[in-house]
């Protein structure tokens, strides 16, 4: 129930500061959010925290997979098998929709 108000109340301020605001300011908000996007240290920054939650997660995966064994039903197993392999698994760097490279 808190997090629902909070959205009600966060839908509710920015309809009221963007009806007072208007197009300008949208504007200049999102050519502010573009400049602050391809700053390279900004992009640096980005890129590591991918790069380190994608280590996160297949240390997690690694874990988890030693914890849970044999447990998990076939049907999942299948499923993220599939997703791997479609994924990929090479050392190929691609960039992603963030502007990050992957390693796939």
């Amino acid at each position: 129930m808190r997090y629902r108000l909070t959205f009600v109340v966060g839908l509710a301020l920015g309809y009221v500061l963007g009806t007072r605001a208007g197009r300008e300011r949208y504007e200049q908000l999102r050519k502010t959010a573009r400049q602050v996007s391809q700053n390279p240290a900004v992009r640096n920054t980005a890129e590591s925290a991918a790069q380190q939650g994608r280590q996160f997660a297949g240390k997690a995966y690694h874990v988890v997979s030693e914890k849970v064994g044999d447990r998990v039903p076939d049907s999942v197993s299948e499923r993220v098998r599939s997703l791997r392999e479609r994924n990929g698994h090479g050392t190929t760097r691609t960039a992603d929709d963030w502007g990050t490279t992957t390693n796939t």
